[in-house]
């Protein structure tokens, strides 16, 4: 599997401190509001899991399932695929993303729980590749700006595969081409 990897982008080092920077921040922001943090499954998990973990205020957790339809590398119809149990109403979300890409599924995620009436809405991705972006969304808070690469790792796969990697690496091009 490792040999599969061209480069480690961000190790998971680099990946640990930037989770604990993140849930100190969020901490000092959310304080007194008991947020509801929902994490998009399945690619989240493991950042999700660390920042929480960090993350020393009262909050409620949730999941949600969001699916891109389209080809291998590319953005397509947006579904949803499992829907939140609980409530957004009067609540402070958070929304946990791996990585934002083109934009759309967020986009997508953002307008749907708008029409529920939270309380305040924010992102907090692990990975913006924002010269890829289509949609009009930006992150709230984010980890790493990285640039257009097929990365895979600490939740991200290609194919099912590569999740459970510690760190972000750069796929090399003749495994998904």
């Amino acid at each position: 599997m490792r040999d599969d990897i061209e480069k480690v982008l961000i190790s998971e080092e680099e990946i640990q401190a930037k989770v604990k920077e993140l849930a100190v921040r969020l901490d000092e922001e959310y304080a007194d509001k008991n947020p509801l943090v929902i994490c998009i499954l399945k690619g989240s998990i493991p950042f999700f899991a660390d920042l929480i973990k960090h993350m020393t205020i009262p909050l409620q957790i949730d999941t949600m399932s969001i699916s891109s339809y389209g080809s291998k590398t590319t953005s397509g119809e947006v579904k949803m695929i499992k829907d939140l149990d609980k409530s957004v109403d009067g609540r402070h979300v958070i929304i946990i993303e791996d990585i934002i890409d083109s934009g759309h599924t967020l986009f997508y995620l953002k307008n749907l729980l708008t029409q529920r009436h939270p309380s305040s809405l924010k992102i907090c991705t692990l990975l913006d590749k924002f010269e890829r972006r289509e949609a009009a969304i930006e992150a709230d808070y984010k980890a790493f700006d990285i640039g257009d690469y097929f990365v895979v790792g600490y939740g991200l796969d290609y194919a099912e595969r590569y999740r459970n990697l510690p760190y972000i690496g750069i796929l090399k091009p003749e495994i998904y081409s």
